[in-house]
């Protein structure tokens, strides 16, 4: 990243906070109605990474798409900065568990359309779009098709397509879940890489206990459905982290936390 847009990142006033107050979410009517989330209350500070954590079917993804403004709420609120979420907006950006690229475009040409269709002119969408790609360690790639990349790869791409929007939200559900060991530990260090440089405000949807210790600064953990939060666990770990952070004791005290956090939600 250039030091005038570092620099520039650096003055900007801290944006990003969620709330949520009292959040319900309810599919469907009558007796077939599923309640996925009940009274759900929770805080992320402008610039947190939080993870959130929970067994399957605990709403999980129904409050990140709540966020979003892709899940209508039933009750409550959710507020970004203060302000109601009704709708998507592109201060807000999603990364979802497989790629959404159109895989007639190129690598260059998927992540430049969200500015294309919001009128940002070709020089500058291109250059934009060939920088974040850069940073995500695709800047050989840029006239390469989605099909000709491998799933890290691909999901670079998408994460590319989110970031060049430069959203004060960064919403991601289980984006690495279908990737390999390796692969997915070299996700990761390069997201913590992005969020210190664009002091983003991340939302992080996983099941994976280790996944959410290694990235975040506070751990939300989720009831069984209806969801709520039935724990927050802060994760006083240094910053930057390596990979040897994942065999250092204070890492495996925080994951015998977490893992009795969840048997005891899975007790109830």
């Amino acid at each position: 990243m250039s030091e005038a847009l570092l620099a520039s990142l650096a003055q900007r006033p801290r944006r990003g906070a969620i709330r949520l107050r009292s959040v319900g979410i309810l599919f469907g009517e009558g007796s077939a109605a599923v309640e996925a989330v009940r009274g759900l209350d929770f805080q992320i500070d402008a610039g947190e990474f939080v993870s959130l954590l929970g067994p399957s079917g605990c709403g999980k993804s129904s409050v990140l798409g709540a966020i979003a403004g892709f899940t209508k709420v039933s009750s409550g609120q959710v507020l970004i900065d203060e302000q109601p979420v009704d709708s998507p907006g592109p201060e807000r950006g999603v990364v979802f568990q497989q790629h959404t690229l159109f895989p007639w475009k190129t690598v260059l040409e998927n992540v430049e359309f969200g500015l294309k269709m919001r009128g940002v002119n070709r020089l500058e969408r291109r250059s934009k779009a060939t920088e974040i790609l850069a940073q995500v360690g695709l800047g050989d790639f840029l006239r390469h098709y989605p099909d000709q990349l491998s799933g890290g790869m691909q999901q670079r791409v998408s994460l590319a397509r989110v970031l060049v929007n430069r959203p004060r939200v960064l919403l991601m559900d289980e984006p690495f879940c279908s990737l390999d060991a390796q692969t997915r530990l070299g996700m990761q260090q390069m997201l913590l890489e992005l969020w210190r440089e664009l002091h983003m405000t991340v939302l992080f949807v996983t099941h994976d206990v280790d996944e959410a210790l290694f990235l975040s600064d506070r751990v939300l953990v989720s009831s069984r459905r209806p969801g709520r939060i039935a724990a927050s666990l802060s994760v006083d770990l240094p910053q930057p982290r390596g990979c040897e952070v994942l065999t250092s004791l204070e890492f495996m005290q925080l994951k015998r936390q977490a893992l009795e956090l969840l048997g005891a939600v899975r007790g109830n």
